[in-house]
């Protein structure tokens, strides 16, 4: 009889939500400032040409709001003095809302954000004018001038079962 109980499978736990389970901990876990300071440094990093070019103008005094909406994770963003600030508060002007699977390849310029969009992959709440300045900011952007870093990034964050 205990021969035939070890020969029965045990689950194999899904690394998708194995993932996002150590996501939402560590989100709910990890201080703001912490992340305030991590996600400044590497946005403006990124985007270090367009801010220097004034592009992001349209977001001084307004508030862009990111929902992950698979890990539970809300970022909200705005521009102050050619500098993205990441800002502790639950209200934005405007909200982009989407699966992590979906804003990663959004990031990686796999998928466009007209296409999510219309197949309501993508959602912008609120103020659709700074939603669609994000857009299309985001879609004039050469990506290839992005630091290696960021691009690289992103390409390992492509890879894991989120």
């Amino acid at each position: 009889m205990l021969a035939n109980i070890a020969q029965i499978p045990l689950p194999r736990p899904n690394l998708h939500s194995v993932v996002s389970r150590v996501i939402r901990t560590t989100e709910s876990v990890i201080p703001f400032r912490f992340k305030q300071k991590a996600l400044e440094k590497g946005l403006n990093k990124a985007f270090h040409q367009p801010l220097e070019d004034d592009e992001f103008w349209f977001l001084e005094n307004q508030y862009l709001g990111v929902e992950v909406t698979d890990l539970g994770i809300k970022v909200v963003i705005s521009c102050n003095a050619e500098r993205l600030i990441v800002c502790q508060q639950d209200n934005a002007d405007a909200w982009i809302k989407g699966k992590a699977e979906d804003l990663i390849k959004l990031a990686n310029r796999e998928l466009d954000p007209d296409t999510l969009f219309f197949q309501r992959r993508l959602l912008i709440e609120g103020n659709t004018e700074l939603g669609l300045a994000v857009k299309n900011l985001l879609d004039s952007i050469d990506w290839d001038d992005l630091p290696d870093s960021v691009r690289k990034g992103l390409a390992m964050v492509q890879k894991l079962p989120i």
